[in-house]
């Protein structure tokens, strides 16, 4: 529909499969880059007749998508003026679903993981974008990534347990990132 999206195919189709079953009120995106996935997801919520997104860059790329479903927030995802606005955006009661996809070192994962698995609701997704670099397989001289990131705050959380089932297609970019909050 004109945005460019970055996401392998089969995880596009994996995330319209979440949508649908846990019919999230906010999806929040870290990561907006040219905004293709925030208009996917807006979409999404569109045929649903509800929902909105929430995404986050430090960049704001010329000509985003425009959609009344989206809203734009610019600044790093783990600054405490960000995660303050996005609080105040989400309204009491609401389902919330996080993705993560921006910075993909794992100490900055980790804190997004740490700030955002708090916005999650119960039966919602935290999806951690790329966890396939580092050599798994992809980019193996990266170094600590999204992979690692969840290894850490796996072991200090058992609010989340990673659903296998989301890989059922075999090739997605995000092994053992789709993480649903169980508690």
């Amino acid at each position: 529909m004109g945005a460019l999206v970055q996401k392998y195919p089969n995880d596009l189709v994996t995330y319209q499969e979440l949508v649908w079953e846990s019919k999230p009120d906010v999806l929040i995106e870290m990561g907006t880059l040219r905004g293709g996935s925030a208009y996917y997801f807006a979409s999404l919520f569109d045929l649903m007749g509800r929902g909105r997104v929430i995404t986050v860059d430090i960049q704001k790329f010329p000509n985003l998508p425009v959609h009344p479903r989206i809203t734009y927030l610019l600044g790093s995802s783990t600054s405490p003026d960000i995660v303050h606005e996005i609080k105040e955006l989400i309204k009491p009661g609401e389902r919330v679903m996080v993705s993560l996809d921006s910075d993909h070192h794992a100490p900055h994962v980790l804190r997004e993981l740490e700030i955002y698995s708090r916005m999650v609701t119960p039966g919602q997704y935290l999806v951690v974008e790329d966890t396939s670099i580092n050599g798994r397989p992809a980019l193996p001289g990266w170094g600590p990534g999204p992979a690692e990131a969840i290894t850490a705050f796996l072991t200090q959380n058992h609010d989340f347990a990673p659903d296998k089932s989301r890989e059922k297609f075999l090739i997605t970019s995000n092994p053992g990132g789709w993480l649903k909050r169980i508690n």
